[in-house]
């Protein structure tokens, strides 16, 4: 029927006008440096101070600054994609925003589903994070054993990820502007200690410890096997993804954690004064400088110590972190600095992967894909303050009660399927509306797209079965929420029904 087809687009210039309804209208008020600073407060974070380590010393050895490289490869080309979409479309949303015009209703809604499983997940992971070293900080000052968790019943309360999550969402809540200053002073802290980190580390190289670069592949009982290898080692019959070839392509999977965030910047284009400019400036010039820093540190860290010491398993089981290699040098002293450099540098991450998750919500609930309610602006802050306190208290809850372990990994696959969708989505938007004026347009077309795809495809493949199979379930709940839910209450479909079809695919 008219209007009720799947496959329904939302027109450019339609997403454009609704920025300008009174009641959900967000104020423009950023800058391209504020853009900028927003990648780098979201992107050096968790992938520096906490996952750098643990993949040295679990799947790729002292290869890990190659699989930095290999993820930054893929973050590029989709940044491409990302910049000429955000310059055309400068309205909230991102990826659900690119798809609602290019593939159709469905399409855009299973992204933003797929989105809330990068931002809101990722965010309470980063929040665990945050949590470990608030624990450790304690400790420095109140004595070993100070704890930020405790069990109730056999379930385990992690308050420390609470608070962190609450205060940062109250903050978002106040405004966008506001959270930016804060963003701008905290990314100041964390890059220097990140400097001081590749500056002293690099007196305590031992040439020693790159043998070898690339480790032979593990069979051991450590070694990562069955549903918890990547998907790829296992469809060709390796036996494991516990260093070798097969590591280093599982390490690349896994540090693309470390990139997210770059593509939040275009969340905000809705907010930015001169996005067509600001959002392509804001998008490149944060995945470079993280770049540089992420492979610095790699190097610096798995110099430092042999990367056998960096495991998982290694001493007591714990997780190691940017400390453990400057404290097995006796530099206890600069350990204490990066702990407290990583309570700061955790903090921001947490804010700018809350702060897309809201934009994403606030987007979709415009449209009428969730209840209209959560995109109504607040008239002093310019933001959608119930939407943000939805997704604090949503966020909240999974920080406080649910495990760490494996939430990097459904991040990843949920980022990079949105990046498939965004690099095709440009390819269709340059064929179906050419008339469009384009800021900034991605070279070398259809290459880069295509390229982005593979890529992106190639590094979904190497994340584990378990992750996999999560991924597929999750997805199967967003489809029964869309035909029970979504669909019926659509914007764009009560205008269709009204006004006859407009824009519908067949």
């Amino acid at each position: 029927m008219p209007g009720t087809g799947l496959w329904r687009t939302k027109s450019i210039e339609q997403s454009i006008a609704d920025t300008d309804e009174p009641d959900t209208k967000l104020r423009r008020n950023l800058s391209a440096w504020d853009l900028t600073v927003f990648g780098v407060a979201v992107v050096v974070g968790a992938g520096i101070f906490t996952l750098t380590a643990r993949t040295a010393g679990d799947f790729a050895g002292p290869s890990t600054s190659v699989a930095f490289v290999i993820a930054a490869i893929a973050c590029a080309l989709a940044a491409l994609c990302y910049a000429e979409f955000a310059s055309t479309v400068p309205v909230a949303g991102s990826a659900y925003t690119f798809s609602y015009a290019t593939f159709g209703e469905f399409t855009a809604w299973i992204i933003g589903w797929d989105l809330v499983l990068e931002l809101a997940v990722g965010a309470a992971a980063v929040a665990k994070g945050w949590s470990l070293y608030l624990e450790t900080v304690l400790g420095y000052i109140f004595g070993k054993g100070t704890k930020t968790s405790f069990d109730i019943g056999g379930l385990t309360v992690d308050w420390g990820a609470l608070i962190v999550v609450v205060a940062l969402a109250l903050l978002l809540a106040l405004g966008t502007k506001l959270s930016s200053r804060f963003s701008m002073v905290i990314t100041g802290i964390k890059v220097a200690v990140v400097l001081f980190v590749i500056v002293l580390g690099f007196f305590y190289i031992k040439g020693a410890n790159y043998q070898p670069f690339v480790p032979p592949g593990s069979t051991g009982s450590s070694a990562e096997t069955g549903v918890d290898q990547s998907l790829f080692s296992h469809l060709v019959g390796g036996a494991s993804s516990s260093f070798g070839v097969f590591g280093l392509l599982a390490a690349a999977s896994l540090v693309f954690f470390a990139f997210i965030g770059f593509d939040i910047v275009a969340t905000t284009a809705e907010e930015t004064r001169n996005p067509q400019k600001a959002v392509p400036r804001g998008i490149f010039g944060s995945l470079a400088i993280v770049t540089v820093l992420y492979v610095a540190v790699s190097l610096v860290v798995v110099g430092m110590v042999p990367y056998t010491d960096l495991a998982t398993s290694a001493g007591d089981g714990s997780h190691k972190t940017l400390a453990t290699a400057f404290a097995a040098n006796g530099i206890d002293w600069a350990a204490n600095i990066i702990s407290f450099g990583a309570l700061a540098g955790l903090t921001t991450v947490v804010m700018v992967l809350m702060l897309g998750q809201v934009r994403i919500i606030f987007a979709m609930s415009r449209d009428g894909l969730l209840p209209r309610g959560l995109a109504k602006s607040h008239p002093k802050s310019g933001t959608p303050r119930r939407a943000t306190i939805l997704v604090g208290a949503l966020v909240a809850v999974a920080a406080t009660f649910f495990p760490a372990d494996k939430l990097e990994e459904m991040v990843n696959v949920g980022t990079l399927f949105a990046f498939v969708l965004v690099s095709a989505g440009v390819m269709v938007l340059r064929k179906t509306r050419p008339d469009l004026p384009r800021a900034f347009k991605v070279p070398w077309m259809p290459v880069i797209p295509v390229l982005a795809i593979l890529i992106c495809l190639w590094l979904m493949l190497n994340l584990t079965v378990l992750t996999w199979l999560r991924f597929l379930a999750w997805m199967a709940l967003g489809v029964i929420i869309y035909f029970a839910y979504s669909r019926r209450s659509s914007l764009l479909g009560k205008r269709l029904r009204e006004s006859g079809p407009v824009e519908v695919k067949d």
